[in-house]
């Protein structure tokens, strides 16, 4: 028996005596996941720092106390076991059901969230859940499940539950996915396609690349702290981090100043911008020795002599989507900087960006003028629009917006994913309907139907 069979069969039978439990003792557990991570976030952040060598261990530390808290906040609450709606107009009643045994594919650069965030999604649902962390973050994504699973114990819930494997490697993987009764796939784009080509139903995530548009209506020092928070936050490798600024070309210098002030640098000689442009991307792909470091490093690297308080580095873009390599994601604490004329241009900036890389993902505007934001969120190919926030910490759910809090945001068609919307235990449940004729209908006639 290889170790996937093994993995598949224990975690078949502890779904099976999982499926008994009841709404409050479901709880009790989803509850404990969190409270795990979240106790022992300064662990698991150091260790996440020292072995995948990406980010910041402070920002870490930040990022899995925060999501393990906001994340049960949003679910506890959620009814997903038995009977968890009645539609009394429709006189529809909803039951849920476990889809049975979750794969979960996770990424080096959030070797803890990940894993906790979809273990407490599909234990919600009463399932079990194997997961597949990436070989560079084994140790972190072990340790993770490790220490949740021995606090599980109090509850009396099933062994493995929540099972890793231990020795991950691409084939592990793929043979993971095939026999899994559903796949959450985070991480790059063969990842993603992957899961999609298992044969199996799965929630994959597409690439972002988070173009920002500052309004001329709004505080420039303001939103250039949010930004740049956004930017530098753990060094940049979030999927949702803010990736360009597009600015009024009449308040630029100004804007300039504001994020100078703020910790930005820029780049604005053609020489240096090469420099920068060569040293990020090699073949049209990012440099994966960029990836996560911080800013210093990055500036060592590209050769710059910047300020010691420096947060993010910004270069001036030399033209827009295909036109300049810097136009696509990078995952590290620098951005790129536009002009527009008119709010009409800003908005096509945006989009041939998006369209390069990162549509159905997510943009972000700072901005007073509600017809504005309005128009952004209609005219970009995008499944989330953050306002007046970081787009960084905030698109994957936060205390102060209504997204879903999560670790997997859905980029929709245009990112060829199943879903545009934030991830959830929802989309790993299934439901039952039952339908009962509806006396206090009025059965509207032919011609009204047709009026």
């Amino acid at each position: 028996m290889s170790e996937i069979d093994e993995l598949i069969q224990k975690s078949r039978k502890a779904q099976k005596e999982f499926e008994r439990f009841s709404q409050e003792q479901v709880d009790l557990v989803v509850k404990e996941i969190a409270k795990t991570v979240y106790d022992n976030a300064e662990l698991l952040a150091k260790m996440a720092v020292e072995e995948t060598r990406m980010g910041v261990y402070e920002h870490k530390v930040s990022k899995n106390k925060g999501k393990s808290k906001t994340i049960w906040n949003d679910l506890k609450n959620k009814k997903s076991v038995d009977i968890i709606k009645i539609d009394e107009e429709k006189n529809i009643v909803e039951i849920a059901k476990p889809m049975g045994v979750v794969g979960s594919v996770t990424p080096t650069t959030n070797p803890t969230v990940t894993c906790m965030c979809n273990a407490m999604f599909a234990l919600k649902g009463r399932n079990s859940i194997i997961i597949a962390p990436h070989p560079r973050a084994k140790m972190t994504s072990l340790k993770t499940v490790e220490l949740i699973n021995e606090a599980l114990k109090k509850y009396n819930s099933p062994e493995n539950l929540i099972q890793v494997i231990k020795d991950p490697s691409i084939q592990k993987t793929e043979e993971l996915m095939k026999v899994v009764d559903v796949v959450v796939a985070t991480g790059g784009m063969g990842v993603v396609k992957a899961a999609y080509s298992s044969g199996k139903p799965a929630y994959g995530v597409g690439a972002g690349n988070v173009q920002v548009i500052l309004d001329n209506d709004i505080d420039y020092e303001t939103a250039a702290e949010k930004v740049i928070s956004g930017r530098a936050f753990d060094n940049g490798i979030i999927c949702s981090g803010e990736q360009s600024i597009i600015v009024d070309e009449h308040d630029y210098e100004k804007v300039v100043k504001a994020f100078e002030s703020k910790g930005a640098f820029f780049v604005r000689d053609q020489k240096t911008k090469e420099h920068v442009r060569s040293m990020l991307f090699i073949n049209g792909q990012i440099n994966k020795d960029v990836v996560g470091q911080s800013v210093k490093k990055i500036a060592e690297i590209a050769g710059l002599n910047i300020p010691e308080n420096t947060k993010v580095i910004i270069v001036e873009a030399d033209g827009i989507g295909k036109e300049d390599v810097l136009c696509k994601e990078k995952m590290c604490p620098v951005m790129v900087s536009f002009k527009y004329k008119t709010f009409d241009q800003a908005l096509k900036i945006a989009k041939t960006n998006l369209e390069l890389e990162g549509s159905g993902h997510t943009a972000a505007i700072h901005s007073n003028n509600n017809s504005n934001i309005e128009k952004a969120g209609i005219c970009l190919p995008i499944s989330r629009l953050v306002v007046n926030a970081p787009s960084s910490t905030t698109a994957g759910g936060s205390l102060m917006n209504g997204f879903a809090p999560t670790t997997t945001l859905g980029c929709g068609s245009w990112g060829n994913n199943s879903i545009s919307e934030n991830f959830t235990y929802k989309h790993l449940i299934n439901i039952s309907r039952i339908g009962f004729v509806n006396t206090k209908i009025r059965i509207p006639t032919d011609e009204e139907i047709w009026a």
